[in-house]
């Protein structure tokens, strides 16, 4: 059986750009896939391993740069949607939390 491959693209809005808690998150979700799963900023930039934070965060990505994401593997396109739905929710961050952590249930 052919290894999936496919891409995809996302604006990066959130405020501050993709910095260490955004790459945390990016990474720590590109590796729960077993597809290998590259980034690139804006297309005409190297690929990257997405499952590398210290590479995520050398991107240094700022606000409204366009995020190019490639996967090959049995997950591919699982992981494309889920990195795509990542950074389309802002990382999950809820204004107003500290560090942008969102909790369930009371505290």
């Amino acid at each position: 059986m052919p290894r999936e491959t496919t891409s995809g693209s996302v604006v990066l809005t959130h405020d501050v750009g993709l910095h260490a808690r955004p790459s945390v998150k990016l990474t720590k979700l590109a590796k729960s896939f077993t597809s290998r799963i590259e980034l690139s900023i804006a297309g005409d930039e190297p690929w990257i391993d997405a499952k590398s934070i210290v590479k995520v965060m050398a991107t240094k990505a700022p606000k409204d740069s366009v995020l190019h994401f490639r996967a090959e593997g049995d997950d591919a396109r699982s992981a494309i949607d889920a990195l795509i739905a990542l950074v389309e929710s802002d990382f999950n961050e809820v204004a107003g939390e500290p560090g942008g952590v969102v909790h369930a249930g009371p505290r």
